[in-house]
């Protein structure tokens, strides 16, 4: 049960079920990063292909990545539009090995969605300066490699979207996430300047920014009783399903948002 702002008790509604794919990809090329396993990554990946594109998918997890191809491949019965490279965003010679890979496979890349990122709950006193910096390289700094890599090669060619995965937490304070926090808040201004550089190019740069996405490994990063919380904070009483999220990264991905750039779209339902 969750209540809303007048006090009233009520049984979350379940989610809806996913919307059928409209072609707002068709022809393009998509890479996605941190696309193994249950997350907004892969539902990312799974979205993308139902909207017509052919997607290059990325893990640092070799085995997971490996079960995830083969799941979409099962999926969409096409073996030719799904393509992965392993990649630790926290390499950059991997990430140049992702990009120029991906071109070699397509022949170019259209859209670059960089999901890659580390949380914990941690409180600040305790925190060690390498939980901070392991969260920063993966979550900022590998968004950073990866949108570097991206523009490098979209830049010349006139065109191509970049979707950023953000978080609420760049907005809004929770106690055990100054470090995560901080990474988001990095991502979205990283995004907002990238979009500033690559405007006259013709490429555009969003972000996403979920308040509570779930699958079925969130509560390694974020504790049950916490988790609820969270759920009771949103209007719905209940966290996106990653393909919600995946959703509206696609708008950002499609020509629909041909005039968006620079922005950062929360994908929540949350209440003060």
């Amino acid at each position: 049960m969750t209540s809303t702002s007048l006090g009233q008790s009520f049984e979350p509604p379940p989610p809806p079920p996913p919307p059928a794919g409209h072609g707002l990809l068709e022809g393009k090329v998509v890479v996605v990063t941190a696309a193994a396993g249950t997350g907004i990554g892969s539902a990312t990946a799974r979205r993308c292909l139902e909207e017509g594109a052919s997607v290059v998918v990325s893990d640092a997890h070799e085995r997971r990545l490996a079960e995830t191809v083969a799941q979409l491949i099962d999926e969409i019965d096409d073996s030719q539009r799904v393509h992965s490279l392993v990649c630790d965003v926290r390499d950059e010679a991997q990430v140049e090995v992702l990009f120029d890979g991906s071109i070699d496979r397509y022949g170019r890349i259209d859209v670059a969605v960089h999901n890659a990122g580390l949380g914990g709950t941690v409180p600040l006193t305790e925190m060690t300066d390498e939980q901070w910096s392991t969260v920063l390289d993966i979550t900022l700094t590998g968004t950073f490699r990866c949108t570097r890599a991206a523009l490098r090669r979209m830049l010349p060619t006139g065109s191509g979207a970049i979707v950023n995965n953000a978080s609420v937490l760049g907005w809004r304070a929770q106690p055990g996430q100054a470090h995560y926090a901080a990474a988001k808040a990095g991502v979205m201004a990283l995004t907002r300047c990238a979009a500033a550089e690559a405007a006259p190019s013709g490429v555009r740069v969003n972000a996403v920014s979920p308040s509570l996405a779930e699958h079925p490994f969130l509560n390694r990063a974020i504790p049950d009783e916490d988790l609820a919380v969270l759920r009771r904070r949103e209007l719905f009483g209940r966290g996106a399903e990653t393909w919600e999220v995946a959703n509206v990264i696609v708008f950002l991905a499609s020509d629909y948002s041909s005039y968006m750039s620079g922005e950062v779209i929360s994908v929540s339902s949350q209440h003060p």
